[in-house]
Order: C-alpha cells, then sequence, then structure tokens
C-alpha cells in the first residue's frame, strides 16, 4: 500500500516516513502544500496523511482541490489539538479522519489502517489465503498451525495489496504504483519475480496470469 505524508515539519515528516516504511508501506514525502496538490493529484496512493498548515498552499485548499476534481482519496488531516474549528472544516471539506498534534504514531498507524480497510474491497481485519494468514504487524505469513513464514519487505507489499484486492485483474502497472514509493525504480519484470515467489508459497493456481492484463489473485479457499 502506498501513502503520502504531506508535511512541512521535516524532522515529523522523516520520523513519520521511517516508521510508516518499517511498516510494510511505500511512502512519499512533501513538504509544501504545492507539491503535496501535484503529487496526490497524479500519483495513485491509497491514502494520505496531510497537515493543514502548509507553505505554498493550505491544506485545506489542497484538500478542496482533490475532492472538486472527484479524487477520492482516504485524507487523514493532522491539527493542532486545540484547532477544533479546522478539524471541523477539515471534515467538512472531505477529510476522512483526523489526528490532533501531538499524536503517538501507534494511534496514526491504526487510523491509517482503519482507513485502508475502509477503502478497499476487502475490510476485513484478517487477510487469509488457504490456510495461511497474512500478520500484517510481522509482515509474514502464518498457517494453521501457527508456522511462520518470512516474507521480504517487498512480497508483504504485494501480497497484501493482492488481498486486499482479490479476484480483480491487476496490472503490472497498478501493482507497481502501489507498492513503489515515487523515486523507485520501477521495473514490471521485477513484479514478475516477486509473483513467482509468492505462487512457490501460496500455490500456483493462487495467482493467475491474465495475458496482457496482469494477474487476479484467487480468494476461494
Amino acid at each position: 500500500m502506498r501513502l503520502l505524508v504531506v508535511e512541512d515539519d521535516v524532522a515529523l515528516g522523516e520520523r513519520l516516513r521511517t516508521r510508516l516504511v518499517a511498516e510494510g508501506y511505500a511512502v512519499d514525502l512533501a513538504r509544501d502544500g504545492i507539491d503535496g496538490a501535484h503529487l496526490g493529484a497524479t500519483e495513485p496512493y491509497d491514502a494520505v496523511i496531510l497537515d493543514l498548515g502548509l507553505p505554498g498552499k493550505p491544506g485545506l485548499t489542497v484538500l478542496r482541490e482533490w475532492r472538486a476534481a472527484a479524487n477520492r482519496v482516504p485524507v487523514l488531516i493532522l491539527t493542532a489539538r486545540d484547532g477544533w474549528a479546522e478539524r471541523v472544516e477539515g471534515l467538512q471539506a472531505g477529510a476522512d479522519d483526523y489526528l490532533g498534534k501531538p499524536f503517538h504514531v501507534e494511534e496514526l498507524l491504526a487510523r491509517i489502517q482503519a482507513l485502508l480497510r475502509r477503502a478497499a474491497p476487502v475490510p476485513d481485519t484478517e487477510l487469509r489465503a488457504g490456510d495461511w494468514r497474512l500478520d500484517e504487524a510481522r509482515q509474514c505469513l502464518v498457517d494453521r498451525a501457527g508456522n511462520e513464514q518470512a516474507l521480504t519487505a517487498t512480497e508483504f507489499r504485494l501480497l497484501r495489496y493482492f488481498m486486499r484486492h482479490p479476484d480483480e485483474v491487476l496490472s503490472k502497472t497498478r501493482l507497481s504504483e502501489h507498492v513503489y514509493d515515487y523515486d523507485a525504480e520501477r521495473d514490471s519484470n521485477v513484479i514478475e519475480v516477486y509473483v513467482r515467489r509468492l505462487r512457490g508459497l501460496l500455490g500456483n493456481e493462487r495467482i493467475e496470469t491474465r495475458r496482457g492484463q496482469g494477474y487476479v489473485f484467487r480468494s476461494g479457499d
């Protein structure tokens, strides 16, 4: 899953990006409203963390522009703890959630996970495929007997996206856009390599190739 963080506080922005990457997300960081507005309008993010007090263009303006353009990306706004008026304005402008500063990163992570679940075709708290369950906290697969299968960071991001979008045709381009951040080198052949690895774990029948279209992750047991 790919996130955009729009935050002008350099230290906070880097801290959030580091933690979110460690949690298995691909993350882009913008430090002003102009860059944030552009990235949010042109890149396919799964969710956005948006500060309201941004240089260049206020966060509320950025949010209103996205919504006016029918961009429905889930947005969590960051506000001052006592900024109740900003929170109301943000929700009225189309924000999906808000969090007051200062905040615990664990709460932000929980809120982002909730936004992603609500936005995905599969909103389940547990993601399963046959005998396997994806443990999102530890970024590994767990079978019915409790045995664990380690995943690389890319395998985890790719599998989580597959499992959140089962029985859909997912092109290599779409998968790359949601697995890698903006600065990553995206090679469709790399997606093929990771799909083969996942098939080795889950079975060839779990991920179907649609020639000229992409892949379909089968949800049935």
